[in-house]
């Protein structure tokens, strides 16, 4: 709270939070830095626990809302109302809505032979989040001026300028889906022994897998609502709270929300300490690349031994 462009003493900081002093300070922290960092929590623990939902349904370390598409997807549909200038209470809906048809049609790209291929699955995510680029390249064309920095800000991913409206916008459907994300872990945990295993047990894997996939686009639909297209937190955040803690969902699942929502806090955090602000998407491409370099690798290097 006390860093960013203009930097706070603790005791200025303390007066402000007490509602008290330079009503300047009082302003930076309650309409500006106090709704940006709740805004990074929560965005960060949707994004935290909709990569671990997506990696455990599909038993794969590489899964995520940003590589698969889905964020994307929820992007083209927020780009679309803002140059259609849509009511913002229907942003939320909208983005999930679009996540959805776009889970779809890249579970359908993704089939190979009964089943889903995961490698499939990625590359149709790639192909799918490069239309829906292009897309959001015309839109952006045809577009007035204010409505291109305003639609540029989600593209790249930003918390600058998001204040309490947004947060109370997507927050509640984010809450909702967090803590069903939660009761999700036996299912996941089911899941994880196997599909033939799992159905002896009598668990529908249809249904499981469709409430899963749900709700994990619900959270990443909802995190793109408020900060736009913010990548790699939900890929490197599950797999490295797996490395500490296990394979066990009912760790996982909500360890994972809260180190996606520290991660995103200190990326943002990093963004903010520089002579220029850059967009805390940028950021977490910057950490998260080389990781997601390395989970290739060492994939690789496992299919090779």
């Amino acid at each position: 709270m006390s860093q960013g462009a203009v930097s706070l003493p603790l005791g200025e900081l303390w007066q402000a939070f007490l509602r008290q002093g330079d009503p300047t300070t009082q302003t930076i922290l309650w309409d500006l830095r106090f709704p940006r960092i709740v805004a990074a929590l929560v965005v960060g623990a949707a994004l935290g626990m909709s990569g671990a939902l997506l990696q455990g349904m599909l038993r794969n370390s590489l899964a995520d809302p940003f590589i698969l598409g889905i964020s994307a997807g929820a992007g083209l549909i927020v780009i679309v109302m803002i140059v259609l200038q849509v009511f913002p209470v229907a942003i939320p809906i909208a983005a999930w809505l679009g996540a959805i048809f776009t889970s779809a049609l890249v579970i359908f790209l993704g089939r190979a032979g009964g089943g889903i291929s995961v490698e499939r699955l990625i590359l149709g995510g790639v192909a799918v989040s490069a239309l829906f680029g292009a897309i959001q390249s015309t839109l952006l064309l045809l577009a007035e001026d204010g409505q291109i920095q305003i639609a540029l800000s989600w593209l790249v991913g930003s918390l600058n300028g998001r204040g309490w409206k947004e947060v109370s916008t997507a927050g509640p459907y984010i809450i909702v889906a967090l803590l069903v994300g939660c009761l999700l872990a036996r299912s996941l945990n089911v899941l994880a022994l196997g599909d033939d295993l799992t159905v002896g047990l009598g668990v529908s894997l249809v249904r499981s897998r469709l409430l899963i996939g749900g709700v994990a686009t619900l959270l990443a639909a909802g995190a793109v609502s408020i900060c736009g297209l913010i990548g790699f937190v939900g890929l490197v955040v599950p797999h490295g709270v797996r490395l500490i803690v296990g394979t066990d969902n009912r760790f996982v699942l909500p360890i994972s929300a809260l180190a996606g929502a520290w991660l995103l806090l200190f990326a943002d955090l990093l963004a903010r300490l520089g002579a220029v602000e850059l967009p805390v998407g940028s950021v977490t491409a910057l950490l998260g690349s080389p990781l997601f370099i390395w989970l290739l690798y060492r994939q690789a290097d496992g299919i090779g031994k």
